[in-house]
């Protein structure tokens, strides 16, 4: 079915959860009063991201408060969104919840959390262990945090278990400077959600955060990327910005009928020469 999507690229503040609860709460009702079908928000937009050792004290669980607060707007507009998850046995997740119909649909625990560089996610939380697709309304989707996405095989489990599109919840520092001045990190990410979408078939919504972090600039750039890798919708570079974009079903019909590449995708020829590659690495 077509739907509308709003990409809401905010700037949360760093282990402020009810400032960043409210201004998530007022883009929500932006996007129902804009009539988008779907709001998302990006990589942990609750808490902020460089959280290090404030991560156990910003933690939800999932039955929290501020969660049962969204759970009852979505009975009005779908949402996508990032926080530090507080599981049972004491652990901390870098998690995406998808909420739709007054329920929580769908849970996301980052499976490859970055610890090179500027980044050291898996110091402070554990790793998730599954992607899985899911069903919503507007079709069978898969949600990816940021890293996620730079593994092939996580688009390539959640397009072969049935998704037609794919939402990343993204907290991409801007790095690196091309030839024409443009941000390498900015480059990188286009080029890898615009192939992503061609390889496998599939819309992708991206949605990144903006603003700062200790002296760390947040670059934005979300965007809704069509099933032929054409971007459709693109926000601001290094503001703060509020993209409403339509996705067209009728895209998606085409490009699977004239680029049939999900059709002729063998899972069988995959399993097996994992298989065997696992079998060949343990000897």
């Amino acid at each position: 079915m077509d739907f509308t999507i709003a990409l809401a690229q905010i700037k949360p503040k760093l282990g402020c959860v009810a400032d960043n609860c409210l201004m998530v709460r007022q883009a929500v009702e932006r996007g129902i009063d804009e009539k988008a079908d779907l709001v998302v928000f990006p990589e942990l937009a609750l808490t902020g991201y460089f959280l290090k050792d404030l991560v156990p004290d910003v933690a939800l669980r999932l039955d929290a408060p501020e969660i049962n607060a969204l759970r009852e707007f979505s009975r009005h507009i779908s949402i996508a969104v990032g926080l530090v998850e507080a599981s049972a046995d004491y652990r901390f997740f870098n998690t995406s919840l998808y909420l739709e119909g007054g329920e929580l649909r769908h849970v996301h625990r980052k499976v490859y959390l970055p610890t090179y560089g500027l980044f050291d996610e898996q110091r402070y939380l554990a790793r998730g262990e599954h992607f899985r697709a899911f069903d919503s309304r507007f079709g069978r989707m898969g949600l990816l945090i940021c890293e996620d996405m730079w593994h092939l095989s996580a688009p390539y489990i959640l397009a072969m278990d049935g998704a037609t599109t794919v939402i990343c919840l993204s907290s991409s520092p801007g790095r690196g400077l091309t030839e024409d001045d443009s941000l390498g990190s900015t480059v990188a990410w286009q080029k890898l959600t615009s192939t992503t979408a061609m390889f496998f078939n599939c819309r992708v919504l991206y949605c990144n955060r903006v603003g700062y972090e200790d002296g760390v600039n947040f670059w934005g750039g979300s965007e809704v990327v069509a099933p032929s890798g054409a971007v459709t919708s693109r926000a601001r570079i290094l503001g703060e910005d509020f993209l409403i974009a339509g996705v067209d079903e009728g895209a998606l019909r085409r490009e699977r009928i004239f680029s049939p590449m999900m059709r002729d995708e063998s899972l069988s020829i995959t399993m097996n020469e994992l298989r065997r590659i696992e079998q060949e690495r343990g000897r």
